[in-house]
C-alpha cells in the first residue's frame, strides 16, 4: 500500500494486491504492475477519470489483472501495508470483514469509459498550453540562460550522454541499445527510478538525478554524482536520506520534474547527443496521467532541439550503420580465407567449396562481432 506509485511499485512482488491512490492510472504505471506479476489492483482513485483516455487501465485489463476502482481513500486507513486480503469481484475483504467496494473494470467497461474520455483531449490540450506558458514566466532564466544549473564534476562536454527513466519500454529500448553503449561509452544518467533500471541492466550510473526515494542504498552508494530535485523555494526532499548514507549530493531547484533535470544538466555541460529511455516523447505520452509538470518537460527538450534523440530512433540508426572498421575487417578475414584456400586447394572443386565455407565463417564473425 502506498498513495505514490512511485513509492509502491519497487515494493511490489508477484501475487500482492497492489493499494494505490492515482486519478488516471498512466501507461507506465500499469506496465509496472504487470512486470511485478500482482495479483490485483485496488484503486482509491478513479482509474479513468473522463479527462482524456489514459493509457493505464488497458493495459491491466488486458493482462487479466483483476482492478477494483474509486474504492475512496477510507481504505488506507481500514488496511494496513502487509495485511493479508481477498479481492472478490467489487469488494475488499480482510477475514470476513468488507474494508473497501467498488467498481470492477473490464475489457467492455475500460473501452468504454475510454471512448467518452476522447471528447476531454481538447480541454487538456488547452491546459497544458497554459501550464507551459506558466512554466516559462516562472524559470525563463533557468530555460534561457542556466541561472540555477549546478556544477557537476562528471565530465559530459563533447561526449554523447543516455538519460534513462524508468518508463515507456525502458527495458526493451536498453537492451537494443547495448551496442550503442559499448561503442560510444554515454554518460549514464539515471532519472529517478531509471538509476535502478540502469542497474539492473548491467550498467553503473555516472549521475543519478531526481528522487533519491526511489532508489536503493546499494546504487547510491555505488559511486554516482547524486543530484537532488528541489522546490523552487530550496526544499529538496530525500537529500537528507542521501547525507545521512554518507553521499554528497547536489540540490538542483527547479519547478520542472526530474526527467528537466537530468537533460538541462546534460545541455548545459556540453553534451553532443542526448539519448533518452523511457521519457516523454509523443503527445499521447505528455497528456497521459494529465500532470502539469509535463509542460515544463515540453519546453526543455526543445531548448536541446536536434541534440535530443529517442532511443528508439538511436536503436535503429544505430543498427542499420555499417562503419568503415567494419568493412575493412571483413575484407582482410576474406582475403586471408581466400590465401589459404588456394594455398591448400588441388582443383577447383575443392577451392569452391572451401571459399565457400570460409566466407560463411568470416561473415558470422564480423556479424557477431559487430552486432
Amino acid at each position: 500500500m502506498d498513495r505514490r506509485p512511485d513509492k509502491l511499485l519497487p515494493r511490489l512482488r508477484r501475487g500482492d494486491i497492489a493499494v494505490l491512490d492515482l486519478v488516471d492510472l498512466d501507461r507506465a504505471t500499469a506496465d509496472a504492475l504487470v512486470q511485478a506479476e500482482v495479483a490485483g489492483v485496488v484503486n482509491a482513485a478513479p482509474c479513468i477519470s473522463g479527462r482524456y483516455p489514459t493509457l493505464g487501465p488497458e493495459i491491466l485489463v488486458h493482462a487479466g489483472i483483476p482492478v477494483l476502482d474509486a474504492v475512496g481513500t477510507d481504505v488506507f486507513r481500514a488496511v494496513k501495508d502487509g495485511t493479508r486480503v481477498r479481492l472478490d469481484h467489487d469488494v475488499l475483504h480482510v477475514g470476513d470483514e468488507v474494508v473497501a467496494a467498488g467498481h470492477p473494470q473490464t475489457v467492455e467497461s475500460v473501452a468504454l469509459q475510454l471512448m467518452e474520455a476522447k471528447a476531454g483531449l481538447s480541454a487538456q490540450l488547452e491546459a497544458f498550453a497554459a501550464d507551459t506558458v506558466q512554466y516559462m514566466k516562472r524559470e525563463r532564466t533557468l530555460l534561457l540562460d542556466g541561472v540555477g544549473i549546478p556544477e557537476v564534476r562528471t565530465r559530459i562536454a563533447g561526449r554523447h550522454v543516455l538519460v534513462v527513466a524508468r518508463g515507456y519500454d525502458h527495458k526493451q529500448d536498453l537492451l537494443a541499445l547495448r551496442h550503442y553503449v559499448r561503442e560510444f561509452r554515454p554518460v549514464l544518467i539515471g532519472v529517478d527510478g531509471g538509476a535502478e533500471a540502469l542497474a539492473e541492466a548491467g550498467y553503473e550510473p555516472d549521475l543519478v538525478v531526481g528522487d533519491p526515494h526511489t532508489v536503493s542504498d546499494e546504487v547510491l552508494r555505488g559511486g554516482a554524482e547524486v543530484v537532488v530535485r528541489a522546490e523552487p523555494d530550496g526544499r529538496a526532499d530525500g537529500l537528507e536520506r542521501v547525507q545521512d548514507l554518507g553521499v554528497d549530493a547536489v540540490p538542483f531547484p527547479t519547478a520542472g520534474t526530474s526527467e528537466d533535470v537530468a537533460l538541462l544538466l546534460a545541455e548545459a555541460n556540453g553534451a553532443e547527443l542526448v539519448v533518452t529511455v523511457g521519457t516523454h516523447a509523443t503527445l499521447e505520452e505528455f497528456l497521459d496521467r494529465g500532470r502539469t509538470g509535463t509542460a515544463s518537460t515540453f519546453l526543455v527538450r526543445l531548448k536541446l532541439g536536434g541534440r535530443l534523440v529517442d532511443a528508439k530512433a538511436a536503436a535503429r540508426l544505430h543498427r542499420s550503420r555499417i562503419s568503415a572498421p567494419a568493412l575493412l575487417l571483413l575484407v582482410l578475414v576474406t582475403l586471408v580465407a581466400v590465401g589459404v584456400v588456394l594455398a591448400l586447394s588441388a582443383d577447383g572443386r575443392a577451392w569452391t567449396a572451401l571459399a565457400a565455407g570460409w566466407w560463411d565463417d568470416a561473415y558470422a564473425t564480423v556479424r557477431g562481432f559487430f552486432g
